[in-house]
């Protein structure tokens, strides 16, 4: 019998590496028969290391195989007035169409390829997939009502004329709670932008795919997942089928073998947790790439301290520049960034970890009672699965439209009310993770408890994942 192969292809960064990965791995539990090949194109930006992770997944994974694309380059006079970063990593993967090709064709030498997957970035690689006879679906790894907003934006690009950044209505989407249009992702706020050009191409690509594969569950969006599959979202033609497979998380963090430091001991953080009282804890971290100012780091420590809550708090150096992504590089100096006197008064309530804690083990510790994130899927989903309540403070991409739909439409968080000029106050922080740990929260908690048992079943035997998963894998008839 010729072999069976299914090939994944990512946009380069870890936050959307990880959880295509973790797809692999579901294919492979659902069929051991098959072979996955993750197709991975160079970074136009640095978007964090991601090889201590590739290196992780393929020893433990002998069937999953890496192909690192060629390295792509713009024409020598190519210019732009884009302002995002994003904008050249989308240029560069547009370029990256005959690499895609030549993968495909050298794989298909070796085995069938039974499916292309491919991230909601890399949407250049459909008309390859069509044009070699490959089903092609796409995978959105971020929430379903992210998923709502691009399949409905062809539908709103034909039937207005201003950019969201230059409407002052609320915004109505099917199946979401009402959106301001600051809630928008930055790269679809100008419609004049070259960003917003290449996401309507792919938001108008995803119609002509075989499916559309969803890192989520019904029971968790209910409503944004009932308007897709109803076809409100494109209502002039047909929506292709949309396989909820989530919620899938990493079962460690970012291939740091085993959680742990160097010689993979325990962290000092989860030592340090487990002579913390039961859900007692806030856990502060940000993501792969989120960064703040050195005065908000300031605000954030006041806020805690008066807050007189424990804490575990992850801090990187400061941003250098605007905004809140970035690399972080090299340990912070606490005793610089942070207030007089900080860390000895918070001693034995609060621990402050420098640049990396193992989130999926903190976040599943008993001691840990509240998340403060900035609103990435994956850790949104992390904590999902850990039942852990949430303060939701967005800092970049579609984290403003998912605390909007984590608060009003999965009631799994609290908001962070930011000033005018984006910055949070001390008083706020300290008023949100005093009203999560106390009476306020109540109702997230029992929400996210409820939801961490709908989350363990959907990915039982039996459960709406596994189903998904079995209906996508027939889809492709593979025997």
């Amino acid at each position: 019998m010729e072999d069976q192969a299914v090939v994944l292809y990512s946009a380069p960064a870890i936050g959307h590496l990880t959880p295509m990965v973790e797809l692999g791995k579901l294919l492979l539990a659902h069929r051991p028969s098959l072979s996955i090949h993750v197709l991975l194109p160079s970074q136009a930006y640095d978007g964090g290391a991601v090889s201590p992770y590739i290196a992780a997944v393929s020893a433990a994974y002998p069937s999953i195989t890496f192909h690192h694309l060629p390295p792509t380059s713009l024409p020598p006079d190519y210019s732009t007035t884009s302002p995002h970063l994003e904008t050249l990593a989308l240029e560069l993967l547009c370029l990256n169409s005959p690499n895609v090709h030549r993968a495909l064709v050298s794989i298909s030498e070796t085995c069938r390829v039974r499916a292309l997957v491919i991230d909601f970035f890399c949407a250049n690689a459909l008309p390859v997939a069509r044009g070699l006879g490959i089903p092609c679906y796409y995978f959105f790894s971020s929430a379903a009502g992210g998923l709502a907003i691009f399949l409905h934006l062809p539908v709103l690009h034909r039937t207005t004329t201003k950019s969201f950044k230059d409407l002052d209505t609320v915004l109505r989407f099917p199946g979401l709670p009402p959106l301001l249009p600051s809630d928008i992702p930055e790269l679809v706020q100008d419609r004049n932008d070259r960003a917003y050009e290449l996401l309507l191409e792919s938001a108008t690509n995803m119609l002509m795919a075989s499916g559309i594969i969803g890192n989520t569950s019904e029971k968790l969006e209910e409503e944004a997942v009932k308007a897709i599959k109803d076809g409100k979202c494109v209502p002039d033609g047909p929506t292709p089928p949309l396989y909820c497979i989530g919620p899938l998380v990493a079962s460690g963090d970012g291939g740091k073998a085993g959680s742990g430091g160097p010689g993979n001991e325990t962290p000092e953080c989860l030592t340090w947790l487990d002579s913390q009282p039961r859900e007692s804890v806030v856990f502060l971290c940000f993501g792969s790439l989120g960064v703040f100012s050195a005065e908000q780091l300031k605000e954030t420590a006041t806020g805690l301290e008066r807050s007189g809550q424990r804490f575990l708090w992850v801090v990187r150096n400061p941003a250098t520049g605007k905004g809140h992504k970035a690399v972080s590089t090299g340990e912070p100096d606490l005793d610089a960034l942070l207030p007089e006197g900080f860390l000895e008064r918070t001693a034995g309530r609060g621990l402050v970890v420098k640049a990396w804690a193992p989130q999926v083990a903190v976040l599943n510790h008993g001691a840990v009672g509240g998340f403060v994130t900035h609103c990435g899927w994956n850790s949104v989903l992390e904590a999902v699965c850990a039942g852990v309540p949430i303060i939701a403070w967005p800092l970049y991409a579609e984290q403003r439209q998912n605390r909007v739909f984590m608060v009003e439409a999965m009631r799994v968080a609290l908001p962070m009310k930011e000033e005018e000029d984006g910055s949070v106050s001390a008083a706020e922080v300290e008023r949100r993770v005093r009203g999560l740990m106390g009476s306020e929260g109540e109702a997230v908690r029992e929400r996210m408890r409820y939801l961490k048992e709908e989350a363990k079943a959907a990915v039982s035997p039996g459960g709406s994942a596994r189903a998904a998963v079995a209906k996508l894998v027939e889809s492709w008839d593979i025997v």
